[in-house]
């Protein structure tokens, strides 16, 4: 019995000797004792074990888990948690809170805001039965690291989700089944509110380009841009970098760049309410962008200042200080001149900006203009102005105009016109988004060719499904660049490859928070990673913006210690009645004042 004992233990041991053999750990152990003995570290089995885990296997996904939280106002959106097994255990590595795609309407019907809140409870829903069942099961075993190879599943799996859907649907017009997909989205409320009224359209609306149909948005859609920006997030955390690095070397397969830039803030700093009893609807945000030779830390500081100064001009009577508009060396205003005082500041609205109605256009540039000057800013030098138009929300279908203020409508060729004035007249305006609907395009090929070399037009609307946009980019307009959010079925290798692609083509990338913010503060770095030229957050005064601001400055912080930061010479606006772009891209462009100029003729398809 003794002899069995002693032959098995020692078979043991051989099989013991051999199997860390073939491990190569006596050769490793060696090593590693060798290299430390003459550094006698504090802490010896500590640096063992950092010496070993270089030689452990890479981290594969063990688990995900998705939870329905609460978004920047309230609303209901989703979490996705990575579970990593990390030296044979299961590790919690991160979380990434998606953003809402549904837009915040302030005076919307209740039974609209009922109906959104019922569809966006549905996604979110939906959303978290795929993490926690399908996605959890199909990126099990799969390393964090690979982005590419983990959205392509992702990708995939949504396709085969559309189908399903297509599948349903066409068997509920059958009548065979009951209805388990969600409405269309909500955005298009807003556009045709007008049109519904009316039952019947007008004989002018012909002579428009009808407004092209809103996309449904697939319940659950938040899975997948959720899912593909958690795993970025791992594998950043995973290589010990920071994500704006990590999506970098994505985005140059792997090459580490020496010198990064930062996009710029697009700081909103007034949202100007389109209702009753305010007369102008043109504004939706008034925004303000640091020159660049400012760091971004001096560029926040300064809006800060601005914004401070505008809460004390917009100061209810009574309550403080209200001087008017006059030029602040005049001294202060006679009480005579009351009346001629701004309209008072009403609230702090969901981007995080002063909220005020507004009388003409003029009047929120003229406020901000001597909340400059009163602090000793000059517009166009120490800051300068962009413009948030929202076009798409102003038209009226029944006269086929843009109704600019209350009673007030424009054509389509007269919006080039009110612009052209308006940038003469306020030099500082560098920027404006959506001046016109998407479908105007010969409009946008106008307003590039009158006002391209000295302000950037910004296309947002004609961006909102960046899937699609890639596969055709020549969709949208004739612009200077495009606001990009990320929503529902974006992900993370969507965006490396569109945004290549307009970089490609001269095209600015600006990101951009949608109106139901999160904490999440990733969106940062996929800018700074993907090198956007301007970053859209919102205002300074909610908690959802103001924790992407810091993780901004946190940023450019960081890359100055490590002196890799560089800033950009100037702002590069691009002169489109100068450039040559071949056809199949871009209709010819002439300079604007010749009459057989293309800006005044139809784009490819719309004659």
């Amino acid at each position: 019995m003794e002899a069995d004992a002693d032959g098995r233990l020692r078979r043991e041991k051989e099989e013991a000797a051999e199997y860390y053999r073939g491990h190569r750990v006596p050769q490793r152990m060696e090593e590693a004792l060798n290299a430390l003995f003459p550094l006698r570290p504090a802490d010896l089995y500590g640096d063992l074990a950092n010496y070993f885990s270089k030689f452990s296997k890479a981290p594969v996904v063990c688990r995900l888990a998705g939870r329905k939280v609460l978004d920047g106002v309230g609303q209901p959106t989703l979490e996705v948690e990575i579970y990593c097994t990390v030296k044979n255990c299961e590790k919690r590595i991160c979380s990434a809170i998606i953003s809402s795609h549904y837009q915040i309407h302030e005076n919307a019907l209740s039974e609209t805001t009922e109906a959104d809140e019922k569809e966006r409870n549905d996604s979110v829903t939906t959303a978290v039965e795929w993490v926690n069942e399908s996605l959890n099961t199909m990126l099990q075993d799969l390393k964090p690291t690979d982005q590419c190879e983990i959205d392509k599943m992702l990708g995939e799996y949504f396709s085969k989700k559309v189908e399903e859907n297509k599948e349903i649907q066409k068997e509920e017009e059958e009548g065979t089944l009951s209805l388990t997909s969600c409405a269309p989205s909500a955005v298009a409320h807003s556009r045709q509110k007008k049109e519904a009224k009316t039952g019947k359209k007008s004989s002018t609306e012909g002579a428009i380009p009808p407004a092209e149909p809103n996309e449904p948005v697939l319940c659950g859609s938040l899975a997948i841009g959720g899912t593909s920006l958690a795993i970025a997030k791992a594998g950043a955390s995973i290589n010990h970098i920071p994500l704006y690095l990590h999506i970098a070397l994505l985005k140059r397969s792997q090459d580490s760049p020496k010198e990064m830039t930062l996009p710029l803030p697009m700081v909103s700093l007034l949202s100007c309410e389109k209702f009753a009893p305010a007369k102008l609807k043109l504004v939706k945000e008034v925004m303000l962008i640091p020159p660049v030779q400012l760091s971004l830390k001096q560029g926040i500081e300064r809006a800060l200042d601005i914004q401070k100064e505008m809460m004390r001009l917009l100061e209810p009577a009574g309550k403080g200080p209200s001087p008017h508009l006059a030029d602040s060396k005049k001294g202060r205003a006679h009480k005579k001149e009351k009346k001629a005082s701004p309209p008072a500041l009403k609230r702090v609205s969901h981007l995080g900006c002063l909220t005020m109605g507004c009388d003409n256009l003029e009047q929120p540039l003229l406020l901000m203009q001597t909340a400059c000057n009163n602090i000793g800013l000059e517009l166009g030098t120490d800051m300068y102005l962009a413009i948030n138009c929202a076009a798409h929300e102003l038209m009226d279908y029944v006269n086929g105009k843009y109704e600019i203020l209350t009673g007030t409508f424009r054509s389509a060729d007269e919006m080039v016109d009110v612009y052209v004035e308006l940038v003469n007249k306020f030099p500082s305006i560098i920027a404006m988004v959506d001046p016109l609907r998407k479908e105007d395009r010969q409009q946008w090929n106008s307003m590039c060719c009158a006002l391209g070399s000295k302000c950037y037009l910004i296309a947002e609307d004609a961006a909102t499904n960046i899937s699609k946009l890639k596969t055709n980019i020549n969709n949208i307009p004739m612009c200077s660049g495009v606001v990009l959010k990320y929503v529902n079925q974006t992900k993370v290798s969507d965006l490396i490859e569109l945004t290549g692609l307009l970089d490609g083509q001269r095209h600015i990338t600006i990101l951009g928070s949608p109106d139901g913010e999160s904490p999440d503060d990733s969106l940062v770095d996929l800018a700074a990673g993907l090198g956007a030229r301007f970053i859209k957050l919102g205002g300074l005064s909610r908690g959802e913006r103001a924790t992407k601001y810091n993780r901004l400055l946190a940023i450019e912080e960081e890359l100055a210690k490590n002196r890799t930061l560089r800033y950009d010479a100037n702002f590069d606006f691009t002169d489109f009645a100068e450039e040559s772009q071949p056809e199949t891209q871009r209709p010819e462009v002439l300079p604007p004042l010749q009459e057989d100029s293309p800006c005044a003729r139809s784009a490819p398809g719309e004659q």
